[in-house]
């Protein structure tokens, strides 16, 4: 596959498209016009899908970014590159699946060995033969979700109810997506290395790729973070504070939701993936001194972003989905693609083929979770990103 090489590092924020200016393309670049994917976005937003966006590309590297909208439906302060979003289940991808990649590499974890190796608490009919990599394939029989924040009132109660949670299928015999399936995950990952994922995740992997908005638990000025939801269950708009319920009651540290961060860092994850994966030896940097993190192995970047097929017509990889028709990829990316969307409008597609990524942010949940017309919108961005810079997918 031929590559992009000619974009560009400039970032635009407002309301009203800009028009870049031009960089010579080359092989199957053909145009750094990047007006259909702003003008797009903005008419949306202005639309009332969300209040404000990011998008954030980058092809071989090379970047473009731009913000549009508000931080709030009630605010005039406008939203910014750098922007701090909710990212919800992009936390799923980002943190514990990448914190599972970090076990298997350290020889902590194996996939396919049964998750009562590591957790003799996860107890119940059937979960013997429930693995680590069914968990994280979503077929591990689980269901999806319970209201641990209702039923619980600490991480330890909320942890246990997961643990004994009955299963509501045989083990690999159904995809459902599932949050207790990520949340009984965690624990496996904080249970091998005697560490809270939120600590084990900045050491290890987001501090040495210089992610500095990327974390559990926002710190600093939160006028630099976009509001959630007028929460009904805490009284309140949560702004810096985890919009998932269950994640709250786990102190906002969980596998399943609770990170927070920026498109430019998120492009820095997904540049990586995409070094790893096609057995590159970028390292990342801490503060511009010396490189800190080893790349994983390139088959160890392959087994998780391949297709599992362990139920049948399922797309997922390890935690991470694949392109399906009518998913938040859009029609155009190549099967080497990667990504995941999460509850409070955010999106993150990588084409490891094409060496490109794709991060869409924005908070459609402010002030409710009742607006439902943000999906559309990361298919059609995602499809205008790859018509504005491949030829073949035109």
């Amino acid at each position: 596959m031929s590559r992009a090489w000619a974009l560009l590092m400039m970032i635009t924020v407002g309301c009203a498209p800009r028009t870049d200016p031009h960089i010579p393309s080359a092989m199957t670049v053909v145009k750094t016009d990047w007006s259909p994917v702003t003008t797009f976005l903005d008419s949306a937003v202005a639309g009332g899908a969300a209040p404000g966006a990011v998008v954030g590309v980058s092809v071989a590297g090379q970047r473009f970014l731009y913000a549009t909208g508000r931080l709030t439906r009630g605010e005039t302060a406008p939203v910014e590159a750098t922007t701090v979003y909710d990212l919800a289940s992009l936390t799923k991808v980002i943190g514990l699946t990448t914190a599972v990649m970090l076990a298997v590499d350290d020889g902590k974890l194996e996939l396919d060995a049964p998750v009562q190796r590591y957790l003799p608490t996860f107890a119940g009919v059937g979960k013997e033969r429930v693995t680590i990599r069914l968990l994280l394939a979503h077929a591990s029989g689980l269901p999806a979700w319970r209201p641990l924040f209702r039923e619980t009132a600490t991480r330890e109660e909320a942890f246990a109810l997961a643990d004994i949670t009955p299963l509501s299928s045989p083990p690999g015999t159904t995809d459902v997506y599932s949050d207790l399936g990520m949340i009984v995950l965690t624990q496996v990952v904080e249970a091998v290395y005697h560490e809270r994922l939120d600590s084990l995740l900045a050491r290890r992997i987001y501090q040495p790729l210089g992610m500095t908005s990327v974390r559990f638990l926002p710190t600093g000025d939160p006028a630099r973070i976009a509001p959630t939801e007028l929460d009904p269950w805490r009284g309140r708009i949560l702004r810096g504070e985890v919009h998932d319920e269950n994640a709250a009651r786990l102190e906002g540290v969980s596998g399943h939701a609770g990170l927070f961060g920026s498109a430019p860092d998120l492009l820095t994850f997904g540049e990586w993936m995409v070094e790893g994966w096609k057995g590159g030896t970028r390292e990342g940097r801490n503060e511009g001194t010396h490189p800190i993190l080893p790349p994983f192995p390139p088959s160890l970047f392959h087994e998780f972003t391949r297709r599992q097929n362990l139920v049948p017509a399922s797309h997922g990889a390890l935690g991470w989905d694949t392109p399906s028709p009518g998913s938040s990829a859009g029609s155009l990316m190549s099967p080497a693609s990667i990504g995941h969307v999460g509850f409070t409008g955010t999106s993150l597609w990588i084409d490891l083929e094409r060496q490109l990524v794709i991060v869409l942010l924005s908070n459609r949940v402010n002030p409710t979770r009742a607006h439902s017309t943000w999906a559309p919108v990361r298919a059609r961005i995602a499809d205008l990103v790859m018509t504005t810079l491949f030829e073949d997918a035109r």
